[in-house]
C-alpha cells in the first residue's frame, strides 16, 4: 500500500508551529513530537510509470520476515484487516493477503511459500500450528496439534509436515519429522543425533529436503553448540559442525549447495561469521564489525551480509573481492531454491526488497522485486539552545539528519513574542543526508527580533510516496543590547519628524555591506508629534534593555515615551514642568558609569547641568547637578556613549563656527578637557548619537542634513574619533525632517 500526505504545506506547517508553542513553557531546545492534526492522512497513491509500477509494495512500516517462491511475509503493515499487520504478498502483483494468528501467537517460514501460525509468540515453544500454503491462499490452513507428542516447533517442512523437537518422559529429547494426512498425524524419529542434543532450533531455510539444525550437546554445566546437516528425507543425519555457541535465534543459521554458516560473537570482535566449505570442510571466519545486528544470508558460495547503519555486501567465502550490494540492508530472508531476499536501499534501484541469486561466476545478480515505501524520519537535530547573532556574524546554521536523502526539507521559524515567521525549502545535499541552511538573522529583509524561536521542520519524501516528517524545536536568538535599538533585533532605529508633525522609523540593517550603511524599512509611527520643541533618544530609562524616548512640548513639559520592543511605544507619561529654560536636551550615554543612562541640559545662559538616570519610571531623573557655564558656544550637543573606551559615556559639541569637539566623560558626570575632532559640521541640521550602527563594539554618530546623510563610525581613538561611511537613509530627503532622534 502506498501513502501520500494530504494537506497544503502552509496548514501543515501553521499545525507544526502551534505544536511548537504548545510546549515553549519546556524551555529553550525542547524537542516537540508531531501534533495529530499534523498527521498526514493515507490515501492510495497513483502508480510510478515503467518497471517500478508493475512491482508490489512493501507497507513503510512493513519488516519483512520470511519469503518463498511465489512470494513475501511481511509484519506491522497496518493493514486494517488484519489485526497483526502480518501482510502476503504476491511477487507477481495482485492484492496482498492478511494473515490473523492467534492472540498472542507467533508466525514463521522457512524459504518455501508455506507461513507457520502458531499458538505462542516465541515458535521454540509453539505446540498448536496453522499451516498456510500461501501459493494457493484460499486454500484452507493444516492444523498440527503437537501436544499430544509432547513436541514443540522446529521449522516447516512442506504444506503438511514439520520438524519438531518431542521430549521423551525422561526429559531427553528427539527430532521428529511431524507429518498430517488428512485427519491423521504421524512422527517419525530422525537419526545420527547426539544423544543427549536438545534444544533445536533454525533460522536456515530448507533446500532439497535438506535443514541445517543447530542444538545444544554436552554435559550440564558445560553444554556447547552443535549443528547437524539433516536429510528429511531419509531421516537421517548427514554432515555435523562443532560451534561455540548455540541459542534460540541468535546463530542466524545458513545454508547453500556449497555452504553451511552461522554468527557468533566475541570481545573485541564482535559479531563475525563462521562458514563452512562443505566439500572441503575448511572454516572461514568473516568479521561483520563492532554494532550488534547484522542481516546474514548464504547464496551460494557468496556471504551476503548488511544492517541499517551501513552498506551491504558480498563476500567470496573462496577468496577474492568483497563487493558492496546495497547502501543499507534493514533484513533478509533465505528461500528454498538457494536465493535470498534483503530489504534495504541501493543507489540505482531506491528503496525496496532485492532478490539475489548465485551466478556461475562472478557477482551475484541483484533483482529488485519488489518496492518499499521506506519511511521518512528525522533522526537528529542540530540547532544551538542559544546563539549570539553578535558573536557569529549575524548568522546561524540550522541543521537535520534525515533517514534519507530524496526529500526536501521545509523550515518555518516562528517569533514566539511577535508573530513574526520565516520560512524557506532547504534542499537535499549533495551528498550525505544532513539538511542544513544557514539563516541570516532576518525576516523579511530586517533583522529579526531577539527572543525564542519555535523552529518547525517538515521532511516530504521527493517521490510523493509516504508520509511526511515533523520535528519541532526551540532556540533564543539574542544581540548585545543597542541603546538605540527600538525593536529589540540589536539593529539602530533612527525617528524623524516629518514638517506635518508625524513620527517615522527607519531600521537600519545590523550589519554595513561594503562600508555602506543600508536601510532595511521605514514604519509610520504617528501623527501629532508637532506639539514637542524637541524629541531625543535616551537610552534605556527604566532598566528593561529597550530604547526610550523623551519629548519636551512648547510648555515646558518633559515626557516620556518607554518604548515596547516592537517599535511602539507606552502611552506618554509626564516627567515634569519647567524644562522650558532649556534650549538643548541630550541624552543616551552612561555619564557616571552606574549603568544607567543620564540627561544633560543647557539653559539660555550656557549653563550645564547633569541629570543622572534613577531606573524608576514614575521619576526617571535625580535632582540636577551643575556641571559648568560657557555651553553657550555651542549650537549642536550630542550624547554619543563610550566611543574613546574611557571610564564613561562621551559627548560631541558643535561650536557656532561648524567645529566639532569631543567630550570625554570622567565617570562622574564631568568631562575631561575637549578634544578638537574638526570643522565643517556646520553642513548638518541635527547630530545623532546613533548606537552601534555597524555592530563592531563602540557607538556611532549619524549627521543630517541638506548636503546628505552620513553615518560616523566610531574608531575608538579620541584623536581621530569617526571615520565617515555613506548610506542610503533619508537620501534625498535632506530637508524633509525638522527632527532626527
Amino acid at each position: 500500500m502506498q501513502f501520500r500526505s494530504t494537506g497544503t504545506r502552509s496548514t501543515r506547517l501553521a499545525a507544526a508551529v502551534t505544536a511548537v508553542l504548545a510546549v515553549t513553557a519546556l524551555g529553550a531546545g525542547t524537542l516537540a513530537t508531531a501534533p495529530t492534526a499534523f498527521a498526514a492522512a493515507p490515501a492510495q497513491a497513483p502508480a510510478q510509470a515503467g518497471q517500478a509500477a508493475e512491482l508490489p509494495v512493501v507497507p513503510a512500516a512493513a519488516r519483512v520476515t520470511g519469503t518463498g517462491t511465489t512470494g513475501f511475509l511481511t509484519y506491522g503493515s497496518g493493514d486494517e484487516e488484519a489485526d497483526s499487520g502480518l501482510l502476503w504478498t504476491p511477487f507477481a502483483g495482485g492484492e496482498p493477503t492478511p494473515l490473523q494468528s492467534p492472540d498472542g501467537g507467533g508466525w514463521a517460514m522457512s524459504g518455501s511459500d508455506v507461513v507457520v501460525l502458531g499458538d505462542t509468540g516465541f515458535m521454540a515453544r509453539a505446540r498448536s500450528l496453522t499451516l498456510r500454503n500461501m501459493a494457493a491462499p484460499t486454500a484452507p490452513g493444516v492444523e498440527i496439534d503437537l501436544g499430544a507428542l509432547n513436541g514443540n516447533y522446529v521449522t516447516v517442512l512442506s504444506p503438511t509436515s514439520v520438524l519438531a523437537q518431542v521430549t521423551k518422559e525422561d526429559g531427553t529429547a528427539e527430532l521428529h519429522v511431524v507429518t498430517k494426512d488428512g485427519t491423521a498425524t504421524s512422527s517419525r524419529r530422525i537419526s545420527g543425533l547426539p544423544a543427549d542434543a536438545d534444544h533445536f532450533f533454525t533460522s536456515a531455510a530448507v533446500q532439497d529436503g535438506f535443514a541445517l539444525i543447530g542444538y545444544e550437546t554436552g554435559p550440564a554445566g558445560a553444554r556447547t553448540g552443535g549443528r547437524a546437516l539433516i536429510d528429511t528425507t531419509a531421516g537421517t543425519v548427514s554432515e555435523t559442525y562443532a560451534s561455540a555457541e548455540s541459542g534460540y535465534g541468535t546463530s542466524a543459521l545458513m545454508l547453500s549447495g556449497s555452504h553451511v554458516a552461522w554468527q557468533e560473537s566475541e570481545s573485541g570482535t564482535g559479531r563475525y561469521v563462521v562458514s563452512v566449505d562443505r566439500s572441503t570442510r575448511q572454516v572461514k571466519r568473516t568479521v561483520l564489525g563492532a554494532d550488534d545486528e547484522y542481516s546474514t544470508q548464504l547464496v551460494g558460495g557468496w556471504l551476503v551480509y548488511g544492517n541499517a547503519w551501513r552498506p551491504g555486501k558480498a563476500v567470496p567465502l573462496a577468496g577474492g573481492e568483497t563487493i558492496d550490494i546495497a547502501e543499507k540492508v534493514t533484513g533478509s530472508a533465505g528461500a528454498g531454491d538457494g536465493s535470498a531476499v534483503i530489504s534495504g536501499r541501493r543507489t540505482a534501484d531506491g528503496s525496496g526488497l532485492f532478490r539475489i541469486v548465485a551466478s556461475e561466476s562472478g557477482a551475484p545478480a541483484v533483482t529488485k522485486v519488489a518496492d518499499m515505501t521506506e519511511a521518512l524520519r528525522i533522526e537528529q537535530v542540530h540547532i544551538p539552545d542559544s546563539v549570539n547573532l553578535d558573536q557569529t556574524g549575524g548568522e546561524v546554521t540550522l541543521g537535520w539528519t534525515l533517514s534519507r536523502s530524496d526529500a526536501s526539507l521545509d523550515v518555518s521559524l516562528h517569533h514566539i513574542a511577535s508573530g513574526k515567521e520565516f520560512h524557506t525549502r532547504v534542499p537535499a545535499p549533495a551528498t550525505g543526508t544532513r539538511f542544513s541552511f544557514t539563516w541570516d538573522g532576518r525576516i523579511d529583509g530586517v533583522d529579526a527580533p531577539n527572543g525564542r524561536y519555535a523552529v518547525s521542520a517538515e521532511a516530504t519524501p521527493l517521490d510523493g510516496v509516504g508520509e511526511p516528517a515533523f520535528q519541532g524545536w526551540l532556540f533564543t536568538a539574542r544581540r548585545t543590547y543597542n541603546a538605540h535599538d527600538y525593536t529589540n533585533n540589536g539593529s539602530t532605529d533612527v525617528l524623524a519628524r516629518d514638517a506635518s508633525g508625524v513620527l517615522w522609523r527607519d531600521d537600519l540593517r545590523d550589519r554595513s555591506a561594503d562600508g555602506h550603511v543600508e536601510t532595511a524599512g521605514r514604519t509610520r509611527i504617528g501623527s501629532g508629534w508637532n506639539t514637542y520643541k524637541q524629541i531625543e533618544a535616551v537610552g534605556d530609562l527604566d532598566g528593561d534593555q529597550v530604547a526610550d524616548l523623551i519629548a519636551l512640548d512648547g510648555s515646558g513639559v518633559l515626557w516620556h515615551y518607554l518604548g515596547k520592543g516592537d517599535g511602539t511605544f507606552s502611552t506618554r507619561v509626564k516627567v515634569g514642568g519647567g524644562w522650558g529654560v532649556y534650549n538643548k536636551l541630550t541624552g543616551g550615554s552612561d555619564l557616571d558609569g552606574d549603568g544607567r543612562s543620564d540627561l544633560l541640559a543647557t539653559d539660555a545662559s550656557g549653563v550645564l547641568w547633569f541629570y543622572k538616570g534613577t531606573g524608576d519610571v514614575a521619576k526617571p531623573f535625580a535632582t540636577r547637578v551643575k556641571v559648568g557655564g560657557g555651553w553657550g558656544v555651542y549650537n549642536q550637543l550630542t550624547a554619543v556613549g563610550d566611543m574613546a573606551g574611557t571610564a564613561a559615556g562621551d559627548m560631541v559639541a558643535r561650536d557656532t563656527a561648524g567645529v566639532l569637539w569631543l567630550y570625554q566623560g570622567d565617570g562622574r558626570g564631568n568631562f575631561t578637557t575637549r578634544v578638537r575632532v574638526g570643522g565643517g559640521w556646520g553642513a548638518f541640521s541635527q547630530l545623532v548619537g546613533a548606537g552601534d550602527v555597524d555592530d563592531d563594539g563602540r557607538p556611532d554618530l549619524i549627521a543630517y542634513g541638506t548636503g546628505g546623510t552620513y553615518v560616523y563610525r566610531s574608531t575608538g581613538s579620541a584623536t581621530s574619533p569617526f571615520s565617515r561611511r555613506t548610506t542610503d537613509l533619508y537620501a534625498g530627503e535632506g530637508t524633509r525632517f525638522t527632527s532626527v532622534a
